[in-house]
């Protein structure tokens, strides 16, 4: 019997892993748990659900991750497909309507006769194949254990925070105003503008507010840095949140014709703009005291909650320790890691891993071999980073300047990010046309 391909996972790492092998005519096994057994963080049973922010962050290609959804967008991502046809206005963002970005994506691979889709939770690694391990920083159950006794070591973990989204109809709009700060367009945000009296009492009542007390297990929990709760944020400084997400930089009160003490932005989460989330603000704070503090926003007093923010628990593999170059498993190179358990963080970060470890289980099945990313292209850099960092001060990353390797001493950082872009793409192109054979 031929050799099969297992996809464990689906999720955005591990619904682009499963296209990438389809799409060179490879057939494909991807188990998906969900709606079957679901997570604290998810709510639907669509592949692919963006649980967290609905934000990709930055679509500018003279930025880390603007260069890494360009370079995915060359490879043919399936991902990326969905988050630009789906995108919404957002500015410098590319953000996406959630719903409709996950059902399509669902569609997609639902209608692939090369992908069979197993509504299951699978609870062993198979053995009679190759297979990629997408499932997700939520891994748990049986089949975490399964990774443990595979690696012979605990799962590391941070703590990730949601962000509460809100009903468009109770926003008072008399208060509230569209505009980007950064000048892009001006119906991607809603503006909530704060005097210092009015900011205040907001700063004070967060840092009192109640928080979920942890578990036994949590007492010391380890926040990314990229996504602390607001409320911890606060708790360092009262101007900790006005050079953070409350800034007002590119931001004019049009009621006073000038920059305001503080600025809240709402971030539409949907084509229709019924609903808007709150940017910046994953919090674990209790749902009362959410409802109580939040409402204390211009504009938010009698605000709905469609999602309260919440904290969930993100595991990883140490990736140096356990991976190779190719994402492949040092102990059996026909096991594969890929997206946020491998060690990386984000959601394009989560699909360039996918799209990678797709590409290398098709090559082993169809030659025998795999292929490494150039480290000078943002989807090598970042493999690079996850696989062959120093193991003792490893830690979950997003793409960024630091992981580009051999950049002149250019202080100026537009020059910079213009260098390492089109270094990138002209080293990706030959890649492309050489290796890959596109």
């Amino acid at each position: 019997m031929s050799e099969k391909i297992y996809v464990i996972g689906g999720g955005l790492a591990g619904t682009e892993a499963a296209w990438q092998i389809a799409k060179r005519g490879e057939k494909v096994i991807l188990y998906e748990k969900r709606p079957e057994k679901t997570t604290p963080a998810h709510k639907t049973g669509y592949l692919a659900e963006l649980v967290c922010s609905n934000s990709f962050k930055s679509k500018e290609i003279t930025h880390p991750h603007g260069l890494l959804k360009e370079e995915l967008k060359k490879l043919g991502s399936i991902v990326m497909e969905a988050a630009f046809k789906f995108s919404l206005p957002g500015g410098k963002a590319l953000t996406v309507d959630r719903e409709k970005f996950s059902k399509y994506l669902t569609e997609k691979i639902e209608s692939n006769p090369d992908i069979e889709l197993r509504r299951e939770e699978i609870k062993e690694i198979p053995q009679d194949g190759i297979v990629i391990i997408a499932t997700g920083p939520l891994t748990g159950g049986e089949f975490a254990e399964q990774i443990k006794k595979l690696t012979g070591s605990d799962f590391f973990y941070f703590y990730d925070a949601l962000s509460p989204i809100v009903d468009a109809e109770t926003l008072n709009m008399k208060k509230l105003f569209f505009k980007d700060r950064h000048g892009w367009d001006d119906m991607g945000y809603l503006n909530a503008v704060m005097s210092e009296d009015e900011y205040k009492k907001f700063w004070e009542a967060l840092v009192n507010a109640e928080i979920h007390e942890p578990r036994e297990f949590e007492k010391e929990i380890k926040f990314f840095e990229g996504c602390l709760p607001i409320e911890e944020m606060a708790k360092r400084g009262f101007d900790t949140l006005r050079f953070g997400p409350l800034r007002p930089d590119g931001i004019i009160d049009p009621e006073k014709g000038k920059k305001p003490f503080a600025c809240v932005q709402l971030r539409r989460e949907d084509t229709e703009g019924r609903a808007y989330s709150l940017v910046g603000f994953q919090t674990q704070l209790k749902i009362k005291e959410q409802e109580r503090v939040f409402r204390l926003i211009p504009g938010l007093e009698n605000v709905k909650f469609l999602r309260y923010g919440a904290v969930h628990r993100n595991s990883y593999i140490l990736g140096p320790k356990f991976l190779n170059p190719d994402l492949s498993f040092k102990g059996n190179p026909k096991i594969f890691f890929a997206g946020q358990i491998s060690g990386t963080e984000g959601y394009t970060e989560a699909v360039a891993g996918g799209l990678v470890a797709g590409i290398n289980a098709y090559m082993l099945k169809k030659w025998g071999r795999t292929i490494i990313f150039p480290k000078e292209t943002a989807i090598g850099a970042l493999i690079n980073y996850v696989t062959s960092s120093d193991p003792k001060r490893f830690s979950p990353m997003n793409i960024n300047l630091s992981l580009f390797p051999d950049v002149p001493r250019i202080r100026n950082r537009k020059r910079k990010m213009k260098f390492i872009s089109e270094r990138s793409l002209e080293v990706l192109e030959d890649f492309i046309q050489n290796v890959l054979k596109l």
